[in-house]
């Protein structure tokens, strides 16, 4: 499992090793990294933590923040291709083009790349960050011995059941609950389920529609609602999540309907809250174990898959107020006094109290109920 000892030992490792990693590099060598994601309305937290953990660790990734738009980070010992893609269909073919050019290592950072890496190769090393259940999705045989040549962290949103938990608290006029899926991506067949389970406990009704992944029918299924037909949004398939949560977060603001965010990005940007992994942090985490190492000549096969296991807890209470939803007292104060993992799992609990609006400079944020604030 993925702990604070190992984001800690990753971080302050690299940071000690970095002058000898930077010798041990082989004179004049360039590595070659091939890196894809589906979603064009957002850059994956993940990104930049790979960056910030190879940086660490000797190789030269630039600092400045990744763009939306694809890209070429160009080092002096490392060579990033970030492609941001719209479809799995692209990235099916982005896959073989870097099978053509040959490239060093790849990184997926979720399902539908993924999907198209391993069809693309079975030579080039792959190392996933934002996936469900790699066994069960067939990219790995086991996760303490994956075999073949992928690798990476597992267990990316595997908690449906607790963010409809959580949904009801911070919602009690929560009755019917809009719930989008996707009927061929796999984990959303997995997670159907038990959130089906997670609602008949907390006694709400569901309103599930299957969509594609396009916009338009996405648009549709929000066009087709009667005012006041539902009072929350939830998504239950990591590709929607991935592809579609600004779309999604858009439609749901307009009819003012609060929405369950795959991440405290999206909570940043309106979402109601959060319960999700830091991916940022699984970024820096996976510099060390799994790409320098690979790089180095360690097989995927021989790198167990590391399960993410601590979650953050985000609550925008601008929006809360902006749909005129009052969140229990008892929820606040519970929060107030929940130091980390006392909401059981690693959970790190945080509130936003202006919309993700950096406070001016030199100030500190503000502070209230003794719950620090997540800023930008």
């Amino acid at each position: 499992m993925i702990s604070r000892r190992v984001f800690v030992a990753s971080l302050t490792g690299g940071l000690l090793a970095a002058p000898l990693a930077a010798d041990a590099q082989q004179a004049g060598k360039v590595y070659r990294i091939g890196l894809f994601h589906v979603g064009l309305d957002h850059v994956p937290p993940s990104l930049d933590g790979l960056r910030e953990g190879l940086n660490a660790l000797g190789y030269d990734t630039g600092t400045s923040p990744a763009p939306v738009s694809s890209t070429v980070f160009e080092g002096k010992n490392i060579r990033l291709d970030w492609r941001n893609l719209a479809d799995e269909a692209t990235a099916r073919e982005t896959a073989k083009e870097f099978v053509r050019n040959r490239v060093d290592l790849i990184v997926a950072f979720e399902a539908q790349t993924v999907r198209a890496a391993k069809a693309a190769t079975s030579e080039i090393p792959v190392v996933f960050l934002q996936v469900a259940d790699p066994v069960a999705d067939g990219y790995v045989q086991r996760m303490s011995r994956p075999g073949g040549n992928l690798t990476g962290f597992a267990g990316i949103g595997n908690v449906p059941a607790k963010e409809i938990e959580i949904f009801r608290g911070l919602v009690p006029r929560l009755r019917r609950l809009l719930v989008l899926t996707v009927p061929d991506d796999p984990a959303a067949k997995r997670w159907l389920p038990e959130v089906r389970r997670a609602a008949a406990a907390q006694k709400l009704q569901l309103v599930e529609r299957a969509v594609s992944r396009e916009p338009g029918d996405i648009r549709k299924v929000f066009t087709s609602l009667v005012r006041g037909e539902v009072e929350g949004v939830f998504i239950a398939s990591p590709d929607l999540r991935t592809r579609s949560t600004g779309l999604i977060l858009v439609l749901a603001t307009e009819r003012r309907v609060p929405l369950a965010g795959p991440r405290k990005e999206w909570v940043v940007q309106g979402a109601l809250f959060s319960y999700a992994d830091n991916l940022r942090a699984i970024g820096r985490a996976a510099a060390s174990p799994y790409v320098d190492r690979i790089l180095k000549g360690t097989k995927p096969a021989d790198l167990p898959v590391e399960e993410i296991s601590e979650f953050e807890l985000v609550i925008n209470l601008k929006t809360a107020k902006a749909i005129r939803l009052t969140i229990p007292q008892s929820v606040l104060a519970a929060m107030a006094s929940a130091s980390e993992g006392s909401w059981g799992g690693g959970v790190r609990v945080w509130q936003i109290l202006s919309g993700g609006r950096r406070p001016p400079a030199g100030r500190p944020p503000p502070e209230r109920a003794n719950v620090p604030v997540c800023w930008r």
